[in-house]
């Protein structure tokens, strides 16, 4: 849909997301992203099926009750999640559409003030004229008057109920793109953020050439654990080293989740040097504690991890660095694991 998200920029974009969130009020249709989905989906026109079941119901007068709603995105959207840019697509618009409530707020406040005025010099020149003619223009500046403050009202509850639908929407499609960014069962960040956010700080690195680094990490004989201990216990230990990565992902560096038992930490600004050494305090903390299966109570021993570090090279992009990091952590378990291997060692290596 990413080609069609361009009829939702610019004047004209705004108009049609103006026009989404007065059907959708019309409809009386809660504002969640899924059925903003739907009826971005229906406006755009990408799914001519949908837009004909929309104007069918529509036709019957039917109500788009919330089993509806739901029939309806399981029916065209079953296969599909919302978008990263679908997201900020959304956003952009929620955004422009509460700076444009913003602006009709003040407008509102203007047209209020101007009935008071009106109003005042109506009742003054009425109490003071006695010309006939003069009367009647007076009364129709003050039937003027009335009808701009019960258009002004009107004007400001309709503000109301817009500026309750932004509330809404953007609270609901952050709730949505945290969910979209973030691994179930850790709580870290997933891939899909990791890749975003890597290509975005290369892209800051390269401009100010400053230091950028990246931890990858996977924890030792971590299948071994599984086959004896069971999933639950492997789930324990992930949620374990998502917490000490957390506890150690100190300002803008950011822990992930790469895939399975791998985990990274993406650290902008950051020297090798420094990089090493966080790396060591995430290892000597993991090492640190004992873990116990919680159902029986039984000691499972010493986690370690293996981990690469790699530095970013002027010129390369995200799936380079990553796969040097990769290539470290790789070294690091040949090497007998539980021990930190970065990048200039591995050059090292290979020149020997």
């Amino acid at each position: 849909m990413s080609s069609d998200l361009a009829l939702f920029r610019g004047a004209p974009g705004m108009e049609r997301a103006r026009e989404i969130i007065e059907r959708m009020g019309q409809e009386q249709i809660p504002t969640s992203p899924a059925n903003y989905e739907i009826w971005t989906t229906h406006v755009a026109g990408v799914k001519p099926d949908l837009s004909r079941e929309i104007e069918a119901r529509l036709r019957r007068g039917e109500p788009f009750t919330d089993e509806t709603n739901e029939e309806l995105f399981e029916r065209f959207f079953a296969n599909t999640r919302l978008s990263i840019q679908m997201l900020e697509t959304s956003e952009t618009i929620a955004r422009e559409l509460d700076d444009t409530v913003s602006r009709l707020r003040g407008a509102g406040g203007q047209a209020g003030s101007y009935a008071k005025v009106l109003q005042s010099a109506a009742e003054r020149f009425e109490g003071g004229v006695d010309s006939t003619e003069f009367r009647a223009v007076v009364e129709h500046l003050a039937v003027t008057t009335h009808e701009m403050a019960a258009h002004n009202l009107k004007l400001a509850e309709q503000i109301e109920a817009s500026t309750l639908q932004v509330q809404e929407l953007q609270t609901a499609l952050q709730s949505v793109k945290v969910e979209a960014l973030t691994d179930g069962l850790t709580g870290l960040a997933n891939r899909r953020m990791f890749d975003e956010t890597l290509h975005r700080r290369i892209t800051d690195a390269s401009a100010d050439n400053s230091d950028l680094c990246l931890l990858m990490l996977d924890i030792d004989q971590f299948r071994r654990l599984n086959d004896l201990w069971g999933h639950a216990l492997g789930d324990q230990v992930l949620r374990y080293i998502a917490s000490v990565l957390r506890a150690h992902a100190q300002g803008d560096v950011l822990a992930v989740r790469f895939g399975g038992e791998e985990f990274a930490m993406i650290m902008p600004r950051t020297n090798l040097h420094l990089a090493e050494a966080l790396a060591a305090r995430v290892s000597k903390a993991v090492k640190s504690k004992r873990l116990s299966l919680k159902s029986t109570g039984d000691v499972i021993g010493e986690i370690t991890i293996s981990a690469g570090v790699a530095r970013f090279r002027a010129g390369e992009g995200a799936d380079n660095l990553a796969a040097r990091a990769e290539a470290c952590v790789r070294a690091a378990k040949v090497s007998g694991r539980d021990r930190i291997v970065t990048d200039v060692q591995l050059d090292r290596q290979s020149a020997a």
